[in-house]
């Protein structure tokens, strides 16, 4: 665990794991980034003049974890909170892909699901992942209320997928209570470095039953590379580590 000060600090920090990840790969990079409140200041950093010079955007493709079958007018579809934020302004449009979940003409959770996993397929070029091979270079991560991660929830059968990349999630566990479309713990997991951001007092209560080992999707989501939890000291749970 990497300890920062709050969430402007954290916001910082995980923006030179983003540089830092960019500049490992000479070739094309590939970042999958999370939804939910966790990354805002992230994404907002990454658009100011200081970090957009520093990334080279022509060769970064950015997809998504998970999505929420909600219009993408809408604040809580996690594709288009990353846009408003930073790609539309910065990243060139054929390397941003979304979850098709907010067309008119595609309401069904597994063809959705169906899509994407052939276009993150296509884009790694083959059908099945090689260990040796990551899809992700980078795999941004948030922890919801109750422990899930992306749309992957407690005691969900989907956490044991272990065939397909992308599933559909009928219904979530928390709000909105729409259906949802999300990458599974494999292909998570076939990233360089997956970096979890936790930041805020709301968030303790479920850090304290993550870091004290719960069967929890939070703990079950590990990069086959590295692996790194940024937490602030509002989120840092009472009496961790001797405090």
């Amino acid at each position: 665990m990497i300890e920062v000060a709050d969430p402007t600090a954290l916001a910082a920090a995980a923006a030179e794991h983003v540089l830092a990840r960019t500049a490992a790969n000479r070739g094309r990079v590939a970042i999958c980034l999370t939804g939910g409140s966790s990354p805002t200041r992230l994404y907002q950093l990454l658009a100011t003049e200081s970090y957009r010079n520093r990334l080279p955007w022509h060769r970064v493709h950015w997809f998504i974890g998970d999505e929420r079958f909600v219009p993408a007018n809408d604040p809580l579809h996690n594709m288009s909170m990353a846009r408003a934020a930073f790609l539309d302004r910065c990243a060139p449009p054929e390397n941003i892909h979304p979850i098709p979940t907010a067309t008119t003409d595609l309401t069904d959770p597994d063809r959705a699901a169906a899509l994407y996993q052939r276009e993150l397929q296509s884009f790694y070029g083959a059908d099945a992942i090689d260990n040796a091979r990551p899809l992700f270079d980078l795999v941004l991560m948030g922890v919801g209320p109750d422990g899930h991660i992306a749309s992957l929830f407690p005691d969900d059968p989907a956490l044991d997928e272990t065939a397909r990349w992308v599933v559909g999630v009928p219904r979530a566990n928390v709000t909105p209570l729409v259906p949802r479309v999300t990458l599974t713990l494999p292909t998570l997991a076939s990233c360089c470095e997956m970096l979890f951001e936790v930041a805020g007092t709301d968030k303790r209560a479920i850090l304290t039953r993550v870091f004290a080992g719960e069967n929890l999707p939070a703990n079950r989501a590990r990069s086959t590379g590295e692996t790194f939890w940024l937490v602030d000291r509002a989120a840092i749970p009472e009496n961790f580590g001797g405090r």
